[in-house]
C-alpha cells in the first residue's frame, strides 16, 4: 500500500514538474460572435495538438479587436493578436489613431485570410450599384471601425458624400440585420470573413442583395492604400445572392512583437502548414486559403521565426 502511494505521489510530482515546465501564450481575438475568436480558437487547437512535442499551450482572450490587440501586444499584455492588416499599416508606420507613434517593433506572423466589404442591401431599396445608394438610408458604420472607414473610403472613389444619403447609420454590425428587417436603413456595410452569420440571418429575414465594387475606381483605391486587396465572396454563400460578388477588403493577420518567443512563433507556424488541410475546415472563411496567400496582404515586417521556416517548407526564397 505504502509502496502504491508512493508511485502515485511521484506520479503527481512529475505531472506537475510538466505543467510548470509548459509555456503559456495567448493570443487576443475579438467578439465570440465574430471570425477572429474563432479563428484564435483554430490556431490554439493546432498547437495544443502537438503540446507533447513542444511543450507549449496556447489559449484564446476575446478583446475589443484590432486596434486593442496591437496596443495589448505592443504593452506585452498578449502574446499575439489577429489584426486587420489596415490597421497593421498604421499601427507600424504611425498613422491614424496611432498618429505620431509608430510601432516599429510589431512584427506579422501570417495572414490568415481575407475580411471583405459587403454592402449588403435589401433587395427593396433599389440599389444595384454603389451610385444607387444617394438617397437612401446606409448604415456606414458606428465610429472608429473597420466598416466606417473603408466604407467612406469607397465613397469617396466613387465621388459619394455622406450629405447624399437620406441617413449615414451609426449602428454595430450585429445592430444591421434587425435595422434592415424593420427599413430603418436600405442597406449596410460589414467588413469580415465570409460566409458569417450576420448576413445570412439578415438573408434569412428578408430578401437580400450585395452590391458589387469593382472597376477603375478600386484599381484606384489599391494604388492609394496598399493594405487593401481585390477579392471575390462566392456565390452560393449568402441565401438569395446567386452570382460571385466582386469586392475589396483586407486581411487578418496574426501579428506579435519583435520580441515574440522564437519557439512560439515556429510553433504557431509549423501547426499551421503541418495540419493545413484540417485547418481550412476548422471555418468557412478559410476556404480560399492558400499556404501562399499566408504571405499576402502583410504590412509589418515577418518575425524572423516566421520568415526562418516559411524558407524552410520553401515559401519563401
Amino acid at each position: 500500500m505504502k509502496k502504491s502511494l508512493s508511485l502515485l505521489g511521484l506520479s503527481a510530482l512529475l505531472v506537475t514538474s510538466s505543467l510548470q515546465a509548459a509555456e503559456f501564450f495567448t493570443i487576443g481575438t475579438g467578439g465570440v460572435t465574430g471570425t477572429y475568436y474563432p479563428t484564435g480558437g483554430a490556431i490554439c487547437r493546432l498547437v495544443n495538438k502537438e503540446r507533447k512535442t513542444n511543450n507549449l499551450r496556447c489559449s484564446v482572450e476575446s478583446t475589443g479587436g484590432s486596434v486593442y490587440n496591437v496596443n495589448s501586444v505592443m504593452s506585452g499584455e498578449l502574446d499575439f493578436g489577429t489584426v486587420q492588416s489596415d490597421v497593421v499599416y498604421n499601427a507600424y508606420n504611425g498613422l491614424d489613431k496611432f498618429e505620431g507613434k509608430p510601432n516599429k517593433e510589431l512584427r506579422s506572423v501570417m495572414a490568415i485570410y481575407p475580411e471583405l466589404l459587403a454592402l449588403v442591401v435589401s433587395k427593396a431599396s433599389g440599389i444595384n450599384k454603389i451610385e444607387d445608394v444617394k438617397g437612401k438610408k446606409i448604415n456606414v458604420g458606428n465610429p472608429g471601425s473597420g466598416n466606417e472607414a473603408t466604407g467612406l473610403i469607397v465613397f469617396d472613389a466613387f465621388g459619394i458624400k455622406k450629405s447624399d444619403l437620406a441617413q449615414a447609420g451609426v449602428l454595430t454590425a450585429p445592430e444591421c440585420p434587425m435595422a434592415l428587417k424593420d427599413k430603418k436603413i436600405d442597406g449596410y456595410f460589414y467588413m469580415v470573413g465570409h460566409p458569417t452569420a450576420n448576413i445570412t440571418d439578415a438573408a434569412n429575414s428578408l430578401p437580400v442583395d450585395i452590391v458589387d465594387i469593382k472597376g477603375e475606381k478600386v484599381d484606384a483605391i489599391l494604388q492609394k492604400y496598399p493594405y487593401y486587396a481585390k477579392g471575390i465572396i462566392p456565390q452560393g454563400s449568402y441565401p438569395g445572392v446567386d452570382r460571385d460578388v466582386h469586392s475589396l477588403g483586407v486581411k487578418a493577420v496574426l501579428v506579435g512583437s519583435s520580441k515574440a518567443s522564437d519557439k512560439m512563433v515556429e510553433a504557431i507556424v509549423k501547426a499551421i502548414l503541418d495540419n493545413f488541410d484540417e485547418f481550412k475546415n476548422l471555418h468557412p472563411a478559410y476556404k480560399s486559403v492558400t499556404k501562399e496567400s499566408l504571405l499576402e496582404g502583410l504590412s509589418a515586417p515577418l518575425h524572423p521565426a516566421a520568415e526562418a521556416y516559411y524558407k524552410k517548407v520553401g515559401l519563401l526564397k
